[in-house]
């Protein structure tokens, strides 16, 4: 459908144009066998009135129903009875010709295959009158076009060869040729115009888009986010949407598209994206025009991103215990340098004597190195060894732990993740020079893997 023009607005509601496209539509559904998937039905049958659900009919409840409250109202139970008794034939006559096209297509019978038919009409209102656009009936197998009625020639096409067959056995009842031309023209539309008065209150009610800009990072390029405009909650479906820079709309080979797609209220939706830079600071907005509007919608982006924040929360706190592991590496290098000057440095042993004033306890001396031992004793009481060692050690495994997901979900800076590098090969390297629990062996073991 083309947009339409909007001529009155009037206690919120559209009232119909004088010149507007209504259509009517079923279509049917076939499975070669059940399945046990919840709303999945072995046989369904589907009204659409302007692509609103009219009635409906399922394999399991067997029934033929409503979907519309004035529908309930105007139509009365024969109706319904009668709907339900040839809805129950169609589903046997699918039965049948599944299995005929599963054969025909040498296909197996444990695999799932689906047979559809769609038929229906389109008309234009304009000006009270009613003129007849379009009559469409078609048959489809596992989604492929197989079948269709073309009513101008009153003649069957087959688009593939396993519907041959078919095509020349209706085509040589010429009956029912002139009965399916005739459905088309006449009696669908006869429906189609005795249920848009039925409903004329509720298909007046064109419902407008919300209009939504937001952006995420993207999925492909790390440097890069997606930004998406999303109109929803629209009624009738038809709806122009552009994305637009410094109001200049973006090239549709651009964009993503998600298509119309329907809402569970008998509403629709429409999203489109475009990936841009993250450095980029331009003026994007959301231009959106439907039915249901004098003036176009438009949504200007706010230059946020949704799930950024997060992300540099997290490369503060790897910063953060970069920092630390630094720190404690620091304090680790003195401690061992003291050690080690203590161990070879000095010209004598340092050895216990008794103390000779009557105080208990041993003194530490050393020849010629009491200053060293007094610092290297001070910085052991206040950070000893093996604290140091198991806080490093934790610490690191937590880097090592997002140095596995940086590429994943974390974005770290260049000099993070040259930290990371260095610590995972000094911990490989170094771990067995210094006193290690066993399990933290087996942690270190686990991240060497």
């Amino acid at each position: 459908m083309g947009n339409i023009v909007l001529c009155v607005l009037l206690f919120g509601f559209v009232l119909p144009t004088l010149s507007d496209k209504h259509s009517l539509y079923y279509i049917y559904t076939a499975l070669s066998k059940p399945i046990t998937l919840p709303g999945i039905y072995e046989f369904t049958a589907l009204g659409l009135l302007d692509d609103r659900k009219l009635d409906y009919f399922n394999s399991q409840n067997q029934t033929k129903v409503p979907m519309q409250d004035w529908m309930r109202e105007k139509m009365q139970a024969d109706y319904w009875d009668k709907g339900t008794q040839s809805r129950r034939s169609k589903q046997q006559w699918f039965k049948v010709n599944v299995d005929i096209l599963t054969k025909r297509m040498n296909h197996s019978k444990s695999d799932l295959h689906v047979l559809q038919w769609r038929h229906g009409c389109e008309i234009k209102e304009d000006s009270g009158r009613i003129q007849f656009l379009k009559g469409i009936d078609e048959y489809s197998y596992d989604g492929q076009e197989f079948l269709s009625f073309d009513s101008s020639n009153s003649r069957w096409i087959a688009p593939v060869q396993a519907a041959e067959p078919t095509k020349r056995k209706w085509d040589d009842v010429s009956i029912l040729n002139q009965y399916t031309k005739g459905y088309l023209e006449k009696e669908c539309v006869d429906w189609l115009t005795k249920f848009m008065d039925y409903g004329k209150e509720s298909l007046r009610k064109h419902t407008p888009p919300a209009v939504y800009a937001f952006a995420k990072k993207s999925v492909t390029d790390s440097n890069k986010l997606t930004l998406t405009c999303l109109a929803t909650g629209f009624y009738p479906k038809d709806v122009t949407m552009n994305v637009r820079k410094y109001r200049t709309s973006l090239p549709e080979d651009l964009l993503t598209s998600s298509g119309v797609r329907p809402n569970d209220d008998d509403t629709y939706q429409l999203r489109k994206s475009v990936d841009i830079l993250e450095s980029e600071k331009a003026d994007y907005d959301c231009y959106v025009r439907h039915s249901s509007l004098i003036d176009p919608v438009i949504t200007k982006w706010d230059g946020k991103c949704n799930d950024c924040s997060g992300e540099k929360i997290q490369s503060a706190i790897i910063g953060g215990m970069v920092g630390v592991l630094l720190t404690l590496a620091v304090v680790g290098v003195i401690i061992c340098i003291l050690k080690c000057r203590n161990k070879n440095g000095s010209k004598a042993p340092h050895r216990y004597q008794p103390p000779n004033d009557g105080s208990k306890g041993p003194v530490l001396t050393d020849s010629d190195s009491g200053n060293d031992i007094t610092i290297f004793k001070t910085i052991h009481i206040l950070f000893p060894l093996e604290l140091v060692n198991s806080c490093a050690l934790y610490l690191s495994c937590v880097i090592l732990f997002l140095s596995c997901r940086k590429g994943k979900q974390w974005q770290l800076s260049q000099w993070q993740r040259w930290w990371i590098a260095q610590w995972q090969r000094w911990w490989i390297s170094q771990w067995q020079r210094w006193w290690i629990s066993q399990w933290q062996r087996w942690w270190i073991a686990q991240w060497q893997r």
